[in-house]
């Protein structure tokens, strides 16, 4: 059996739905015994979205101008702030050298409390192909969240240079492949047959039927 063991830094906001995939071995880097480092997540401009109208998951319009400008002042200020109200409630430098003798500082496990999801951790993650292929399938896939996409790109690139007959395969029958359902098979073959199919009655809901279209590169017919 193939394993590989990736050491992966991630926001923790990343590490929440990464973890979901309960297919590996991880050790994460503990802020009980070890003091944080002072490294945020802030989103590119261009990653700045508004929350979908069509999709609770997803994201909208990409904000720009004086709103994206406020939103990642924001972002930074409230970072700032949580790590200056970390360093404060442990009380000791990076050493372990008291900041004001006179008084004790928090136990390491609870003062990390004061940090938000956009700060930093870091893992060791061992997996199996297998379950590294089936990862990567949804979390390389365009509709996953773009962060955790990122982290997936870069994945693949490793899998490729490490497997790369196994990576060509993954790609032709997986990645770059499509899973239909029976019913959406059945709209493909009137499609062919020169019918015209609506989603009214093609027996797919609207969110199939737009993926369907998408994937076979139709204008959307009502």
């Amino acid at each position: 059996m193939c394993e590989i063991k990736y050491h992966v830094k991630l926001p923790i906001f990343v590490a929440r739905q990464w973890i979901r995939h309960r297919t590996a071995n991880v050790n994460e880097y503990s802020g009980r015994y070890s003091i944080l480092d002072n490294e945020f997540y802030v989103p590119a401009a261009e990653h700045l979205a508004a929350q979908a109208t069509t999709n609770r998951q997803g994201r909208g319009e990409v904000l720009e101008g004086p709103a994206a400008r406020q939103v990642l002042d924001l972002l930074r200020a409230e970072a700032e702030r949580a790590y200056r109200g970390y360093a404060e409630l442990l009380n000791e430098d990076a050493s372990g050298a008291p900041l004001d003798p006179t008084r004790p500082g928090l136990a390491r496990e609870l003062a990390r409390i004061n940090l938000s999801l956009g700060f930093y951790t870091q893992w060791y993650w061992k997996i199996d192909l297998h379950n590294l292929m089936q990862f990567l399938s949804l979390r390389a896939d365009p509709h996953a969240q773009y962060e955790i996409r990122a982290y997936a790109e870069a994945m693949l690139q490793i899998l490729k240079r490490w497997v790369p007959m196994t990576y060509a395969a993954f790609l032709e029958y997986r990645m770059n492949a499509a899973l239909i359902s029976a019913t959406g098979l059945k709209v493909i073959r009137r499609l062919t047959a020169g019918q015209e199919v609506t989603q009214q009655g093609s027996g797919l809901s609207p969110r199939e039927w737009r993926e369907l279209m998408a994937l076979l590169g139709r204008e959307l017919v009502d």
